[in-house]
């Protein structure tokens, strides 16, 4: 393995080895290996396209998480010890280690100053990932720009630049930001896994609509992924049009009816008179209760409107410490 007396003394590297089992460690240099058989280097370093292309990270995110990877180096080599270190941190490190590592990713272009264009420029670059331009499933937008606007605009920039009009995130606005998108927080923790479907943030929900003209939904593909980040993986496969008040009426019964003969968890989603968008989840089937019921996997999620994030209270739906209670408004 090229650089083994290097990485037999590097103290960095010792103690990343310690995070992984043997096995793993074998998996690592078999990766290794390939990668850098396809970058003709002799075996010695993975280069930038053949890391790009294997893990899926493309353009300037890509760019920036191959030099965080080789450590700021900016030789172009990447090396086993920097594999073993950097996946040590960014997936076996701390909370706080794991989400320094992704908040110095997203400064994508290495200026140490985390502005709204680094975000908009990664938003971007996953938004093109996770929805390619030849998916043509019902509710995919050929423009991600408003996606991008409203994932922006939840977030706080705070941190004052000398010099500079605009203030840019800090590490505390960062945190917080992630809370509100757990879909972009899940696939910036993701970058360094296996590039298949089963990655996490990568995965979609598939919208069943039946015979419902998909420009009646207001559920976007975008949105169910952006809900989808608080949901376990099973969850995920296939979403199926229970309940359209334009399709099956306004009887408050009619939409009980369809919801209960569903079986399992179920997404509320509401558009009001003033063109919110906003609602809720319900990890347990809907029945009608003298009081609350549920458990704590329920949740509200944030309104869409104007091309802000903002949190709301459901209409037919009231939530309280994780519980929720079904009661007809007049």
């Amino acid at each position: 393995m090229g650089n083994s007396e290097s990485a037999s003394t590097d103290p960095r590297f010792i103690s990343a080895t310690r995070s992984f089992t043997h096995k793993k460690l074998e998996d690592l240099k078999t990766l290794f290996t390939s990668l850098a058989f396809q970058s003709q280097s002799n075996g010695e370093f993975i280069s930038p396209s053949v890391f790009q292309t294997y893990f899926g990270i493309h353009g300037q995110l890509g760019e920036r998480m191959f030099d965080l990877v080789t450590q700021k180096r900016k030789d172009q080599k990447l090396t086993f010890q920097d594999l073993v270190i950097a996946k040590a941190i960014y997936e076996k490190g701390t909370k706080e280690e794991i989400e320094e590592f992704i908040y110095q990713l997203l400064d994508v272009t290495g200026d140490d100053i985390l502005s709204r264009s680094d975000l908009k420029i990664a938003l971007v670059a996953i938004l093109d990932t996770v929805f390619p331009p030849n998916d043509s499933e019902p509710g995919i937008s050929s423009s991600h720009e408003d996606i991008v606007d409203v994932f922006l605009n939840a977030g706080t920039f705070s941190k004052k630049v000398e010099g500079s009009a605009e203030n840019c995130m800090s590490f505390e606005d960062f945190k917080s930001w992630c809370s509100l998108l757990p879909s972009v927080r899940k696939f910036l923790g993701s970058l360094l896994m296996p590039h298949d479907l089963g990655r996490p943030g990568y995965q979609v929900p598939r919208l069943v609509l039946g015979n419902t003209d998909p420009n009646f939904i207001i559920l976007r593909r975008e949105y169910a992924w952006h809900i989808g980040g608080l949901l376990p993986q099973l969850e995920l496969e296939e979403w199926n049009l229970l309940y359209h008040s334009s399709v099956h009426g306004l009887s408050f019964n009619t939409f009980l009816g369809n919801i209960s003969a569903g079986e399992g968890p179920t997404v509320l989603i509401i558009k009001d008179k003033t063109g919110h968008v906003y609602g809720g989840y319900a990890s347990q089937p809907w029945e009608k209760h003298s009081d609350f019921y549920g458990n704590l996997k329920c949740f509200l999620f944030p309104a869409v409107s104007k091309g802000h994030l903002y949190f709301d209270l459901l209409g037919q739906t009231v939530t309280c410490n994780g519980e929720f209670h079904l009661r007809e408004h007049p």
